[in-house]
């Protein structure tokens, strides 16, 4: 359970309280390291990796100031990882005009051993509504062969956008490979 001093939390009704904390590299990385390494997290990109490594990881996108990594809980227990991040600051501006406002982000929900209707849309309702708190537009770029996100996005109100390939990022610090994504968008 994260002790870290959240940067917004929701009461949403009929669910809990949503609560959104900064990682915490040190503490997080087992937790992280779990999650990121189960079959169903594939998309995220994390597969393979050691504790060591998601600490590293975390740690380097702590020292940035257009990315952030969040920790989410509801009433508590951590139920995803959240990261938003200034697209003009990031691979995906290669690919479409990114606006003044803008915000992108990317979320992995934790493992569930009973499945919950209407989870998600109740945690992400309040995750875009955190998004949106000092910006306009939310972007994402699920992987284009994760059918289950793309859709999802289609439900919560998204409006898609083309099919791009995100250009590979190779530097000392952080390695990421190309990625084949579908744009979608949500303006307030």
């Amino acid at each position: 359970m994260t002790t870290a001093t959240a940067v917004y939390e929701q009461p949403v009704e009929g669910f809990g309280t949503v609560r959104v904390a900064p990682v915490d590299p040190d503490r997080d990385a087992p937790l992280i390291h779990a999650w990121v390494n189960e079959e169903r997290a594939r998309f995220w990109g994390m597969g393979g990796t050691t504790v060591e490594q998601v600490r590293e990881i975390y740690a380097h996108l702590d020292s940035l100031t257009t990315h952030h990594g969040y920790l989410v809980s509801r009433d508590g227990e951590p139920v995803a990882l959240f990261q938003t991040y200034d697209p003009v600051a990031d691979r995906v501006s290669e690919c479409y005009e990114a606006l003044p406002g803008d915000i992108g982000v990317h979320l992995m929900l934790a493992p569930s051993a009973s499945p919950e209707p209407g989870f998600s849309a109740r945690l992400l309702g309040a995750l875009i509504d955190f998004s949106l708190l000092d910006r306009t537009r939310v972007v994402v770029e699920p992987d284009a062969a994760n059918e289950k996100a793309i859709a999802r996005m289609v439900r919560l109100g998204f409006e898609l956008g083309p099919e791009v390939v995100l250009p590979e990022i190779d530097l000392p610090e952080v390695f990421i490979p190309e990625k084949k994504a579908r744009l979608a968008f949500l303006t307030r």
